[in-house]
């Protein structure tokens, strides 16, 4: 056989093939593929039993987001993506989640872009924003970080730069209307139309009261009603019917009403009795306490600490009448094999239900009433977990 006769071979069979090619019909075409078209769903009629979990994302801080989950499908609804160390909270009418964040312009570093993002709660999608200057109060996230007033006319940011102060903006207009230096005192507690007040490290409550343009009309300083040095507040504030309550760190409560023109506060209640004491209870966490205005049951992670452990999450749930300040439940957590809680939240309805977070991000749902497990979603996030209801 020649040495060429297998290259000859193909080069005839590659001839023919090209032949065939060119001489043959062309077959039909195949029909197109259908367009495809990127669609936003929106959600269903709002369940008293959604939450909105805030995972601030220590180990990757410039990607922050806050989650919507059922706590009756066990689902998570969708996701706002949150930028750096976000401060998130709703408008008075459910309608939109706001948030005031950071964005860096090359991810961790670059020119910085401070902003608040308007949230249509119906599609997670971002409606609007404003920009504001480059010094919102980069803190884990609080009721106070950021707020509409009573009636939807201001919305307040907390700043610090170190400096402590708060804008003023119209969420309407979409506009910085303008700041008010708070004098060392810090975060936003809206009340009433046109009140904000802050927390001062002396102990007291600072009230601005605003004219209708949002500028400063006059202020007045409360008396202490704790004391920073000796038994502090957490600043995560708990709603009550009227205003808020505190927590201190050695189990004081302290019941602020917000509803006249300056702060009211009650005589604290200690949630600690002797033997709780001796046997060094104390309440600990990110968002320490939460209350079913309906019901008047305070729900408080606890766990036994000492000097430095606030941060530390529960091994226990206490459940806490407010009006006669009787404990009423102790909920053991490693009995259903819960991992210490650092954030809780409680729905307000009539069969209401108990969002436990864990120090491995996982989430509890509890029966708010027996403190039976309903269910465990783990690894729901990556690291510390806040709740706010809609």
């Amino acid at each position: 056989m020649p040495a060429d006769w297998g290259l000859s071979m193909r080069t005839h069979l590659v001839g023919a093939a090209l032949l065939c090619l060119l001489g043959c019909p062309a077959l039909p075409a195949a029909p197109p593929l259908p367009s495809e078209h990127l669609t936003v769903e929106k959600l269903g009629p709002k369940s008293p039993h959604w939450v909105y979990v805030v995972d601030e994302a220590f180990y990757n801080e410039i990607d922050s987001r806050v989650d919507l989950y059922d706590g009756d499908t066990y689902r998570t609804l969708g996701q706002i993506d949150a930028g750096f160390n976000p401060g998130v909270n709703l408008s008075p009418d459910g309608a939109t989640t706001v948030l005031t964040t950071t964005y860096f312009a090359r991810g961790s570093h670059g020119a910085r872009t401070d902003v608040v993002e308007f949230i249509d709660n119906t599609t997670l999608s971002v409606t609007g924003e404003i920009v504001l200057p480059p010094k919102h109060a980069n803190t884990l996230p609080t009721y106070f970080n950021i707020g509409y007033s009573a009636d939807s006319r201001f919305l307040y940011v907390a700043y610090v730069t170190p400096a402590s102060s708060f804008g003023v903006l119209d969420p309407a207009k979409k506009s910085v209307l303008g700041e008010i230096d708070t004098a060392g005192c810090v975060l936003v507690i809206p009340s009433g139309p046109n009140r904000v007040s802050s927390i001062c490290e002396s102990g007291r409550l600072l009230t601005v009261t605003l004219d209708a343009d949002g500028h400063e009309a006059s202020r007045a300083l409360s008396e202490p009603f704790f004391d920073a040095d000796t038994d502090p507040i957490f600043v995560q504030g708990v709603p009550t019917t009227d205003g808020y309550l505190f927590l201190s760190f050695l189990g004081q409560v302290h019941e602020v009403d917000f509803t006249a023109s300056q702060p009211a506060f009650r005589k604290p209640w200690s949630i600690l009795n002797a033997a709780d004491i001796k046997e060094h209870w104390r309440p600990g966490g990110q968002t320490v306490g939460a209350l079913h205005r309906g019901l008047g049951r305070l729900y408080v992670p606890m766990h036994r600490g000492g000097e430095g452990s606030h941060k530390q999450g529960g091994t226990e749930i206490w459940v806490f009448d407010v009006k006669t300040h009787e404990r009423i439940a102790r909920w053991p957590l490693a009995s259903q094999k819960i991992d210490p809680v650092v954030a809780i939240q409680v729905s307000q309805d009539a069969e209401p239900i108990v969002f436990a977070a864990t120090e491995k991000s996982d989430v509890a749902v509890l029966d708010a009433r027996s403190g039976r497990l309903r269910h465990l979603q783990k690894q729901l996030g990556q690291t510390a977990w806040f709740f706010l209801n809609p």
